[in-house]
Order: structure tokens, then sequence, then C-alpha cells
């Protein structure tokens, strides 16, 4: 691969003068003389076996090809750039960019997070929202905690925990439409989740009820869902544990308590290509301690499968 990966004095050279239009301008950027700087040119150009650069006196004009390699060598110096600050302002540790659910991250993983930071203080986390599956070839994440089934392709699936859902609504809400049994939720305005179309019918189903479709607002996020609950709009099935502060504040009530254990669960997921990653692995090890601290004390949530 070496004949096709000049050196990084050809492309710094390279890309001082495209951004110059000049190589005397570039070589006062640079600090080194003109003729340097053009032979780091000449020679970027006799490797590739390309012209990048038209010479018009003394000025200097990128060619078509030259224009579209000056924008790649541009980004790829950014991306060498950011590696090398975090490298020298991260010694001891690295960076691990992570993909969560958003409720999930807000609610569970935020509260918990200090600890891991305490603990791995050379480690910097970046945390993104992502409620659907991506390609991680093009996401550039290091890791994701993702709610479903373990068969996210070319990664691997490491189970952290389960969780049962509530039918929930407004105190107001229910009081107006009396709830004894499941079925008397069929009738209701009830809002769901995009990301779970069919989850009011697996709960009926636990519940050893049939209904058919269920038409009503559809919500992104669960928080989102849990305000418009709230606020009287409907019923929504939701992860008890997820909702505990509006069930303890009283803004959220349990319409009946009939619990169904979720058809999915949470999950770690590591592509192939970072299994070696340590702040990936660090983090890992962290997070499935904490998972068997909560199993170890009966906390039903990480313990169902």
């Amino acid at each position: 691969m070496r004949e096709f990966c000049p050196s990084t004095s050809m492309l710094v050279a390279f890309d001082a003068a495209a951004r110059a239009g000049s190589f005397t301008a570039a070589a006062r950027e640079l600090n080194m003389t003109q003729s340097a700087v053009s032979k780091q040119v000449i020679g970027l150009e006799h490797q590739l076996g390309v012209k990048l650069f038209e010479r018009l006196n003394n000025v200097v004009k990128l060619t078509p090809v030259g224009e579209s390699y000056a924008r790649s060598v541009r980004s790829a110096l950014d991306i060498i750039l950011s590696a090398s600050l975090h490298a020298m302002a991260n010694p001891d540790g690295g960076r691990l960019d992570l993909a969560v659910l958003p409720t999930f991250g807000t609610r569970w993983l935020m509260p918990r997070l200090p600890a891991f930071l305490q603990a791995r203080p050379g480690i910097t986390v970046n945390v993104l929202s992502r409620t659907l599956p991506f390609d991680f070839r093009t996401a550039g994440l290091h890791a994701a905690i993702h709610f479903g089934q373990p068969d996210w392709p070319d990664a691997e699936c490491i189970f952290l925990m389960g969780e049962e859902v509530v039918p929930v609504c407004s105190p107001g809400f229910l009081s107006k439409h009396g709830v004894a049994a499941p079925s008397d939720l069929a009738p209701l305005k009830r809002l769901h989740i995009s990301t779970r179309p069919d989850a009011w019918r697996y709960w009926f189903r636990c519940q050893g009820v049939e209904v058919g479709e269920s038409p009503g607002m559809v919500f992104e996020q669960m928080l989102t869902a849990a305000q418009a609950a709230s606020v009287g709009l409907g019923v929504a099935l939701l992860p008890r544990f997820l909702i505990e502060p509006e069930l303890r504040s009283g803004e959220l009530v349990i319409a009946i308590d009939r619990p169904c254990p979720s058809d999915a669960a949470y999950y770690l997921v590591i592509p192939s290509d970072r299994r070696g990653h340590p702040p990936t692995l660090a983090f890992r090890d962290w997070l499935l301690e904490v998972v068997a601290g909560l199993s170890s004390r009966n906390d039903p949530v990480s313990t169902l499968r």
C-alpha cells in the first residue's frame, strides 16, 4: 500500500498550496522555501501519476482532479489533527463515541455515567442519540446501546437487561375513563412509540385480549409520549423503570397494574472492528458490572430476559 500512500509532508505542502493558490504563499505558511514546497508537490504528482496543478507564471491553479483530491486531503488532515490533539489531551485514555436511546440515556445511563468517568478519568465519552439501528461503518461510532433483538449485522450484541411495560395516563384521564380490566383500554386513545409499532398489540396479547388496529398519536421518543399522556392525550405503554419520576410525582398513574415483559431487550452493541478498542472494552466491563449489581439486588429491570 505504501506506493499509493504519499508522505504527510507531501500532503501538507499540497494542501497549503491548494488553499493559497501559490507555492510562495504556501512556503511562508509552512516556514519552508518555495522550492521545497514545489519539490514536495512535484513528488506527489509523480507518485500519483496525475497533474494536480496548472502552473501559470507565479500562480498555480488546481486541475479538476486536483480540486477533488484537495477536498479529500483537507478532510483527512483535519481528522489527523483532531486525533493528534485528542491524544495529546488524553495521554492515558482515549475516546468513546457512544450511541444511546434518548430516554434510556437520559433516565438510566446519565445518572450512572459519572461513576465510570471517575474510575476512568482519561476516557472522554461522547454521547449521541439514535433511535434506530445504523451502519457503524459510516457513522464512525464505537458502540451503541440498542433495544431490540441481538441481530445487529457485523457486531457483537451483549445482553444488558429486559424491561416491563405498563399502561400509564394522567390521573384525570383515568378518573374519566374507569379501567377495571385490560380490555377496558381497547377503546381508549392509545399513544404509540414509532420504534415500537407492535408494543400495544403485544401487551394486549400478554393479557389475553385480542385487539385490532389502534390509530392514535405517534411519538419518536418515550419522554414525549410520557408528557403527552401526563396532559391527558391518551394512554401510553412505557417501561416502568424509565418513568419512575413521573409516577412518584403523580403526573402519571398506572391505568391498570398489569405489567408485561417486552419481547425485546437492551444490548450493548460493539462492531466487529472495535472489539479491541480499549475505551469501548472498559465501558463494556463497567456496564456489565453495573447490571450485575442491579441483578444482585433483585432489581426486576435487570433480570428480565
